[in-house]
């Protein structure tokens, strides 16, 4: 990929528009099939394309709020500093991944846990790509409650108070 110097010059370039969780996004691919909701799990309700992928970029002071999807999500780092990406998984249980820089390049998520991140302190911007199968659905999308959260994760209240 060719370099960008700055995240307004990838936000020109890939044409990216804001995301409802935050930061920058484009969708670049979404397969022509489908997977029919019969050969689903139901908490699908619905037939979903194979796979998508997007575009993501996140700026110094911006956020991936805290959400989850229903598939599984490979996200990959093109390009800028490391983001700092923090799921929680089954209650009380959180782990952090380092993507990108002094870190993995990419990493997965699995369907149902919920997610966020934030460029690592000092960083400028992040750009990164994500990957879902079966497809992204915005159907499949929710932001998450904080005091659902709190709930959940008492010990993890610094982040999800960052990150909702």
């Amino acid at each position: 990929m060719t370099t960008a110097s700055t995240a307004q010059d990838w936000i020109a370039r890939l044409a990216l528009i804001r995301h409802p969780e935050g930061g920058w996004y484009r969708e670049t691919y979404r397969s022509r099939e489908h997977v029919p909701a019969a050969a689903l799990p139901s908490r699908f309700g619905g037939a979903r394309v194979f796979g998508t992928a997007i575009y993501y970029l996140l700026q110094s002071g911006e956020r991936s709020a805290l959400h989850r999807i229903k598939s599984d999500e490979v996200w990959h780092h093109y390009a800028g500093d490391a983001v700092t990406v923090w799921l929680l998984e089954a209650p009380g249980a959180a782990r952090e991944i380092r993507l990108g820089r002094g870190g993995e390049p990419q990493a997965v998520v699995p369907g149902g846990v919920w997610y966020g991140a934030r460029v690592v302190d000092g960083g400028a911007y992040a750009l990164m790509g994500g990957t879902v199968a079966p497809g992204f659905d915005f159907a499949d999308f929710e932001l998450a409650d904080r005091a659902t959260l709190l709930a959940g994760w008492p010990a993890q209240r610094a982040i999800i108070e960052a990150l909702t």
